[in-house]
């Protein structure tokens, strides 16, 4: 088997291990030799979107280390929003997002995220689940 040494940006996508330089900018001699693992690597940020103008919801499902499967949705239509007065929870359409305390340009583009606020047929909801983690957005009916 031959290796292949990776330095710096090639190899793997987007990677979570130790860098090999120290914080005064020399390198760091014990990780100077040691390639990239594939337990260190991530993936990009895919964002769900509220679109109401969308036909049907996208859903897709990606593999992860030791075959687990998430599913991500790509284009949010519909929401479960329970009314926590009355304890019911019903499927309801979104209409957009109102406003996403992840990052203040979210709300313009559209980004679902946990605990954005979307506005749905019947008022404001807080999301509290993880669309990109769980495959369907649900939420809390805010007063």
């Amino acid at each position: 088997m031959i290796r292949v040494k990776t330095f710096g940006g090639e190899g793997l996508g987007v990677w979570h291990g130790r860098s090999r330089r120290k914080p005064t900018g020399g390198l760091n001699y014990a990780l100077r030799a040691r390639m990239k693992r594939k337990y260190e690597m991530g993936s990009e940020f895919v964002p769900a979107i509220a679109d109401p103008t969308a036909e049907k919801e996208i859903r897709k499902v990606v593999r992860r280390r030791s075959g687990i499967l998430k599913v991500r949705i790509r284009k949010v239509l519909y929401a479960n929003v329970a009314d926590p007065e009355t304890g019911k929870v019903q499927k309801v359409k979104v209409l957009g997002v109102e406003e996403n305390a992840a990052n203040r340009h979210f709300s313009r583009i559209g980004v679902v995220t946990k605990g954005a606020v979307i506005k749905t047929e019947i008022g404001l909801a807080k999301v509290t689940s993880r669309p990109n983690q769980e495959g369907v957005v649900n939420a809390v009916l805010l007063k």
